[in-house]
């Protein structure tokens, strides 16, 4: 049977009671956990939600910094900013393609080529990433897309500086020009700057090793925007912090002339203050407009530059490498010099030296007769060298060209230099795995044919040592700081001083070869030497054939022409070299590295002497620039071969045994 529960007033207080307390603990835990998590956000994630709350009103934009000039020597620019206007495409905006680019098409005038490279930017890019459309475009234009930007999602017209060069394609190998980011950029550091629309970083040339220099620091702007991100009011913006100028040893009036100077030739020039080793100038023509790329280069644009077979691409001076002929002939008479030789001894000379059953011919076929060290200079006599050369051996000789500077090393922020060779008995058994040093070998090196090799700065350098008698090493920065110049070099310096004397017989002498290279100015006078390299081997049967010349030949089978030069004579200040591609002859850069000392002493007469030149060429660098992209536009074949380097030029020449350097 079931008992009845009796309830009484003081059971259901306690039933009351309990429940009441249950449910309070309920409450006042929920409340503390509540407690705490307000605590939690209004506290240690006060930050975060800050941040949050205001990136939902508050747009941060980062300005690209604006990079440092780079100037010459006296402060003149080479590499300064100015005001543009672009357009970019923001490809994760973007709606509609093939619409929004046939309505930017009609706006500014895209070429084909355009939409090709736009189309392909957006494909590789990545939706963050923005992609030029237009660049340095004028005022009206860049109003007439902002007008209609509403009605084009994702297409960002915008201001701001961009670089220019106004010396153009005569510093492009110098200085380099600048471009965007790539994908592969960011991904090396994640920095949102490298993907800010309108900024670029160095690609080439100094812009791009001395990219940290002249960067500077992003600023910042914040706007308040709506929901839909529409701009209502800027409120603060921090400024960037420009980038440090660059200021170059360059002269930039005579890197100009320089560069113009060497007019329609594939060639290259160095000048170099010898008293402190500061590059004066360094072109290598033809060459690229740096504005150009820096703009967005067109695939056509492009396929022209690659496939001219005088290289515009190539910094010459860096990395053309060729074989010195008989600039190297005052570094070999040092070298004899200093070995013990007696400049009063005299051999003669009668066009050719015999070695075993082989003949190495001299560049006068008839001979140049009884001659010492002084007219063998003077007169670049091979024959004289091939029998001096064989008593010392190659090793002095070697030792002598390192001393001077060839195949040297040299501290300049400029990339991809290629620095030739210096051959000598060891040298050759390294390369050739134990192979022995010939005598053939030697005669081949001391007329600078062979395996030896040099870029036109190693042959500047030699000729700036020979005339300063100090190991000068090229310097291009005035704003870095440097150990001290080398010391005096580890020679006799009545032996030097003879050099530099035959040298001068080069050009004022009554036997000298380079005579065109005669200053006209006072009493001063240029010492020098002209050399003549060969490309291709002229056997026996071809002299027999009388086809010892190079004139008639295709023009990557002629030989290379080169010189060397010091002014003035009697107190050195200047030192050159000229190297003019498949140019025929060493005589002929001599009249150019004259009209560079003469710039140097007076401009207005090497000014006019290089307009006369000018109207001869076709006018000006850029007038003839102009010119052949309009003939290679309206070629009849619209895609030609890509044109290779000259074998003579990728890769050390075969030794030339039995043939002459002709000058």
């Amino acid at each position: 049977m079931k008992r009845n529960r009796v309830i009484t007033e003081q059971s259901q207080a306690f039933t009351f009671t309990r429940r009441a307390f249950v449910l309070g603990g309920a409450q006042a835990a929920f409340g503390l956990v509540l407690a705490a998590r307000m605590g939690w956000l209004s506290i240690a994630q006060n930050e975060r939600y800050t941040s949050l709350s205001e990136s939902n009103r508050v747009q941060l934009t980062l300005v690209p910094p604006r990079r440092g000039w780079i100037i010459d020597r006296v402060g003149k620019p080479i590499a300064i900013n100015r005001t543009t206007f672009r357009v970019d495409i923001i490809p994760n905006l973007l709606k509609n393609p093939d619409a929004v680019l046939g309505r930017l098409q009609q706006m500014l005038a895209l070429t084909a080529d355009d939409l090709d490279r736009i189309r392909t930017d957006l494909a590789e890019s990545r939706g963050y990433q923005p992609v030029p459309v237009a660049e340095n475009i004028d005022y009206e234009s860049f109003a007439t897309v902002s007008v209609h930007q509403p009605s084009l999602p994702g297409v960002a017209p915008a201001s701001g500086n961009g670089r220019y060069y106004p010396a153009g394609a005569a510093v492009a190998h110098l200085v380099g020009y600048v471009g965007p980011a790539s994908a592969a950029d960011y991904d090396k550091t994640r920095d949102p700057l490298l993907i800010t629309p309108g900024f670029k970083i160095g690609k080439e040339g100094l812009e791009r090793t001395m990219e940290t220099w002249l960067r500077g620091k992003p600023g910042a702007k914040r706007s308040e925007v709506t929901a839909h991100g529409k701009v209502v009011r800027e409120l603060t913006t921090r400024p960037e912090v420009v980038g440090n100028a660059l200021q170059l040893t360059i002269d930039a009036g005579l890197q100009r002339y320089t560069a113009a100077r060497l007019g329609p030739e594939s060639a290259s020039a160095v000048v170099i203050d010898t008293r402190t080793g500061g590059i004066l100038a360094m072109a290598s023509m033809p060459a690229y407009d740096p504005n150009s790329f820096s703009d967005g280069i067109s695939h056509a644009e492009w396929d022209f530059l690659s496939g001219d077979d005088h290289l515009p691409l190539t910094n010459k001076v860096m990395q053309g490498l060729y074989p010195p002929g008989s600039t190297v002939k005052p570094m070999v008479a040092l070298a004899l010099l200093e070995a013990g030789v007696d400049p009063n001894q005299t051999v003669t000379c009668t066009g050719r030296y015999r070695l075993g059953n082989s003949y190495f011919h001299c560049w006068r076929h008839s001979g140049h007769g009884t001659v010492d060290m002084n007219r063998a200079i003077a007169a670049s006599c091979d024959v004289y060298f091939y029998t001096m050369a064989r008593l010392v051996g190659i090793d002095p000789i070697a030792t002598t060209a390192r001393m001077l500077g060839l195949g040297e090393e040299f501290d300049l922020p400029m990339p991809s230099q290629r620095y030739g060779t210096v051959p000598d008995t060891a040298w050759k058994a390294r390369r050739y795995k134990g192979a022995r040093w010939a005598t053939a070998d030697t005669l081949n090196a001391t007329i600078g044919q062979g395996y030896m090799l040099s870029n036109p700065l190693q042959l500047a350098v030699m000729a700036a040592r020979i005339a300063s008698g100090n190991a000068i090493v090229p310097r291009l920065i005035v704003n870095k700081r440097y150990p001290p110049q080398g010391g005096p070099l580890n020679v006799d310096p009545e032996h030097l001083a003879f050099v530099r004397q035959a040298m001068s017989g080069v050009i004022n002498g009554p036997f000298g070869t380079g005579g065109s290279g005669r200053l006209n100015i006072g009493d001063l006078q240029m010492g020098g030497k002209t050399g003549t390299a060969q490309v291709r081997r002229i056997t026996m049967a071809m002299r027999a054939a009388g086809m010892t010349g190079t004139d008639g030949l295709p023009w990557k089978y002629r030989d290379h022409g080169l010189f060397i030069g010091f002014a003035p004579v009697a107190d050195p200040r200047y030192a050159v070299s000229v190297v003019l591609e498949h140019g025929l002859h060493g005589a002929a850069g001599a009249p150019i590295a004259r009209d560079l000392i003469t710039y140097l002493y007076d401009r207005k007469r090497a000014e006019d002497r290089l307009a006369t030149l000018e109207q001869g060429w076709g006018g000006s660098i850029e007038a003839r620039m102009a010119k052949k992209a309009y003939g290679w536009a309206h070629r009849s074949d619209p895609k030609p071969a890509p044109v290779a380097r000259a074998a003579a030029e990728a890769s050390p020449p075969a030794p030339t045994t039995g043939e002459a350097d002709p000058e």
